[in-house]
């Protein structure tokens, strides 16, 4: 890969580690804002969620290392919609979801001939694509 093509997939992998830090946050809150009877899975839900998106910023930021980057410190800013029904939560989160996705599909187009990174980077898309096919199922309310 050109050192061009590095510092561009080393700024959009620390772009995604912001988003996927900022899930973990996000995620985290959701899950204590749920209420109602059916609390107990949703929640559960969005801490595995949650651990998910911690476990996304660490494999991006080992990546970035192995780059010969430094991950940023930063985390995407989480608005509060002061919305807490679990359909405005999903909803709000297959917004987030989608942002994530567009992302990783971004980095794809640089990669060059970096098989590894190529293929962790569709692994992340193939993850991305079914929290958003999963979401979409949650909102389906007919």
């Amino acid at each position: 890969m050109s050192t061009k093509e590095n510092k561009k997939v080393v700024s959009l992998l620390n772009e995604i580690i912001e988003m996927e830090i900022s899930g973990v946050v996000r995620y985290l809150h959701y899950a204590l804002m749920i209420k109602g009877p059916n609390r107990i899975p949703i929640v559960k839900w969005f801490h595995e969620q949650a651990n998910e998106g911690y476990q996304h910023a660490s494999l991006i930021g080992e990546k970035i290392t192995a780059l010969g980057g430094h991950p940023s410190l930063k985390v995407t800013p989480v608005p509060e919609t002061k919305t807490h029904k679990v359909l405005d939560i999903l909803k709000e989160s297959l917004d987030f979801e989608e942002a994530a996705l567009k992302k990783y599909k971004e980095v794809l187009k640089h990669c060059e001939d970096d098989v590894a990174l190529e293929e962790m980077i569709r692994g992340m898309i193939r993850l991305e694509t079914e929290h958003i096919e999963e979401v979409v199922k949650m909102l389906d309310t007919n």
